[in-house]
């Protein structure tokens, strides 16, 4: 029996390759697919089966292209209803692959229809459960993200999870490796460890909602409470997710490689958004005007569905050399499927033909200090929980995820100054209000990591484990 964890930072998410006597399943697998189809090939192997968990929101999976390329039925949970053929299991069913068994755990909560998939080994033994976004490490899947779907408020979904929890997951024995869909920076929980295998017995001594003495309306209380609004995109996931898509081979085969000038031509003729993926340093020094940063090194993904609203807005992309096709990829992977193409030959290439481009000004964290003393105004970029942990004195929090609700308390005339953590969400949020006629923004560079080696005085730090 071979388990295989396929992780992928950017959106903190699991997918698995598992191997018994020559047939293999795949649960929640990215959307370019190939990988899993080699590891079989490469073992001899058939893969038989590919499960899913639930409805993703936060990416799209690739169960529909891994199908239509391998023959292997799609297996959702009870209560699915997807758009093209799937077998949609009951609670409790038994697949059986090579010498092992999974069985479809339904754990309504997160969605009506999520569930997890227990392994017993070739003995009959419970071995892994993959938990989906049932379970986490140390957290539970959040329980708004299907509210309208399912026709009842959030309390009433988390309700219903403290009971999967309960009478599905609780009651294994404590060895059962946990092999959960996400990890720390998925916007699909809020408390969730930077670890990404444990175990039941692990999680019953260390999750908050796991409690043995915990009741539900302590359960419903604090899992509903602190949530974020979920990212704009998410609903656009769910619907490719139930319904399908196109491959994304068809993408990358339909954006074209534009020399400079036919870039800003067709840039200044269409409503394409110019999306900017070097690192934060190469666009300070220099980018095309109106262009936005999103860095492909960090949370790439993630943020271009937070932050660009329309998921089928028109993309046109600025790339390292050798990393247009990755980020067309990583761009399909959240449903952003309109790349028109990107600017061949990178930035430089711009430079080369003499057109015009901007700058943004960044200064260290030791000048802030300076800066500080003139009772500058500045702005934390950081998510809420990281400003409530510490801050510096007197400086509100803007975080990046909601900027379009703190549009106007930015100056348009006065200098002011922007920080994050490290400085990829500064720089993000700098190229968006430099886009939007904002030219006085200005850059901390290395963020609060840097500021708290300065004498800039801060608040008391909080533990975020502890905050609410």
């Amino acid at each position: 029996m071979i388990i295989e964890q396929l992780y992928t930072g950017c959106l903190a998410q699991g997918a698995y390759y598992i191997e018994s006597n020559g047939e293999v399943a795949i649960i929640d697998p990215l959307r370019e697919v190939q990988t899993y189809i080699d590891k079989a090939n490469d073992a001899n192997a058939k893969i038989k089966y590919i499960f899913e968990t639930h409805f993703h929101a936060d990416f799209v999976s690739g169960h529909v292209t891994l199908a239509e390329k391998t023959g292997a039925p799609i297996v959702f949970g009870p209560n699915a209803n997807p758009s093209f053929k799937a077998h949609v299991a009951s609670d409790n069913e038994v697949f059986h692959l090579g010498e092992i068994t999974i069985t479809c755990l339904h754990t309504p909560g997160h969605t009506m229809e999520s569930s997890c998939y227990l392994l017993k080994d070739k003995n009959g033994k419970e071995y892994a459960l993959f938990s989906g976004d049932t379970l986490f490490l140390g957290d539970v899947g959040r329980p708004d993200l299907a509210q309208k779907a399912a026709d009842m408020t959030q309390e009433q979904l988390a309700g219903i999870l403290f009971d999967s929890l309960r009478t599905k997951v609780m009651t294994l024995a404590d060895d059962v490796i946990v092999y959960p869909a996400h990890g720390a920076g998925s916007a699909c929980g809020k408390n969730l460890s930077k670890e990404t295998i444990g175990s039941i017995g692990d999680q019953k001594a260390t999750n908050y909602a796991l409690r043995a003495d915990m009741t539900k309306d302590e359960f419903v209380k604090e899992v509903t409470d602190g949530l974020l609004p979920p990212p704009a995109y998410f609903p656009m996931n769910v619907k490719l997710n139930k319904e399908g898509y196109g491959s994304v081979e068809d993408i990358i085969k339909e954006a074209k490689a534009y020399d400079a000038k036919t870039f800003e031509l067709i840039a200044n003729e269409t409503d394409a958004l110019i999306l900017d993926v070097r690192k934060e340093e190469g666009f300070a020094s220099s980018h095309i005007p109106k262009s936005i940063f999103i860095g492909i090194h960090g949370q790439f993904a993630p943020w271009v569905g937070a932050l660009i609203l329309d998921i089928k807005q028109p993309i046109l992309l600025v790339t390292p050399e050798g990393k247009e096709e990755e980020t067309i990829k990583r761009l399909a992977r959240v449903g952003y499927d309109n790349t028109l193409g990107y600017l061949k030959g990178g930035f430089d290439s711009w430079k080369n033909a003499g057109l015009e481009y901007d700058t943004i000004t960044s200064i260290s964290a030791n000048d802030l200090e300076e800066k500080i003393k003139e009772n500058v105004l500045i702005f934390d970029v950081r998510k809420p929980g990281e400003y409530t942990a510490e801050h510096i004195l007197d400086v509100p929090s803007t975080p990046l995820d909601f900027i379009n609700d703190h549009i106007s308390e930015f100056p348009k005339e006065e200098n002011f100054y922007l920080h994050c953590a490290g400085g990829y969400r500064s720089m993000i949020a700098a190229s968006i209000l430099k886009a939007r006629g904002y030219h006085n923004a200005i850059d901390v560079k290395g963020g609060f990591v840097a500021i708290k080696k300065t004498g800039i005085k801060t608040t008391s730090y909080v533990c975020p484990s502890t905050l609410k």
